[in-house]
């Protein structure tokens, strides 16, 4: 019995590395935001409800300025390898280290906007560059 649990490990831990060998940069990367997902206890962008208040994390995929009803408005997508997410800060052209490829956490109200999760001047924290 304990020669077949053994033998499981080896081939569990093989079977990893081949998936890791042959999956592609984008999975390899979304699966990394997942995980950091879950160790900072935030919930995932895909699990998130309409009107639900939450906590995410993720990386900023773009950023940019597009007014909303003649008011300026900054406007980010997050992606944490489950979903993306549009945060818009409205009243703001820029934002001190608001980029892409930044990584951050963002709380507040989950709304639905053409069929697209948005959540409207969040707060927000900003993870520490080179944190990987």
């Amino acid at each position: 019995m304990s020669a077949v649990s053994g033998s499981d490990k080896p081939a569990g831990r093989f079977r990893r590395i081949l998936d890791r060998l042959s999956s592609s940069q984008e999975e390899l990367e979304s699966e990394e935001l997942r995980e950091d997902s879950a160790t900072a206890g935030c919930l995932r962008i895909g699990d998130c409800q309409d009107r639900q208040i939450v906590t995410v994390t993720g990386t900023l995929r773009t950023v940019t300025q597009r007014p909303r009803a003649g008011v300026p408005a900054l406007e980010a997508e997050l992606f944490d390898g489950s979903a993306a997410l549009d945060v818009v800060w409205l009243g703001r052209r820029s934002i001190v280290g608001i980029e892409p490829g930044r990584k951050l956490i963002a709380s507040g109200r989950i709304s639905m906007s053409r069929g697209r999760r948005v959540l409207f001047n969040p707060k927000y924290e900003l993870r520490p560059l080179g944190r990987e």
